[in-house]
């Protein structure tokens, strides 16, 4: 399997190319361009943009294993993300995980069969003042309760 940017993501790296002197400074961008065209960070596209940006894919993998926003893993059509930081923890994210680990059939770490669904334990959400929060694809979903992940996963199915 090989990797390489499509026809929209290329134009978008050549114009940041011209945007930033050192190329080392297109590595996030890249790699959300990455995991946005793909759906995940796969080793062939960190190679690939180690490439582009004249350096290892060693410190492709650094960057991309640092944040827990980058999925480096396939991950299902819908990734719930939910916060394990303190904050949150002490509004009831550990229950969140539970009610979705029951309702959605698969443990934090999981995705399902179908490729439907992924959950996912990242630490802080940067919404700390209304927790309990879950990210689910890109969207927050604050203060969050069984009854509004219901409503939410009942429009998934």
């Amino acid at each position: 399997m090989s990797f390489e940017f499509n026809e929209k993501n290329e134009k978008k790296f050549k114009d940041l190319l011209k945007r930033y002197p050192n190329k080392s400074s297109l590595m996030l961008p890249s790699l959300w361009m990455i995991q946005q065209q793909e759906g995940w960070i796969s080793p062939e596209s960190m190679e690939y943009l180690a490439d582009r940006l004249e350096t290892s894919p060693m410190d492709v993998y650094s960057v991309a294993s640092f944040y827990t926003m980058f999925n480096l893993e396939p991950v299902g059509k819908y990734h719930f993300q939910v916060c394990k930081t303190l904050s949150c923890k002490l509004r009831g994210s550990e229950d969140i995980k539970k009610y979705l680990e029951k309702k959605l059939g698969i443990k934090a770490g999981e995705t399902s069969e179908d490729l439907k669904f992924t959950i996912s334990e990242v630490e802080c959400l940067g919404s700390c003042g209304t927790a309990p929060c879950v990210c689910i694809n890109e969207d927050y979903v604050e203060n969050a309760t069984p009854e509004i992940l219901d409503e939410i996963i009942s429009g998934m199915k």
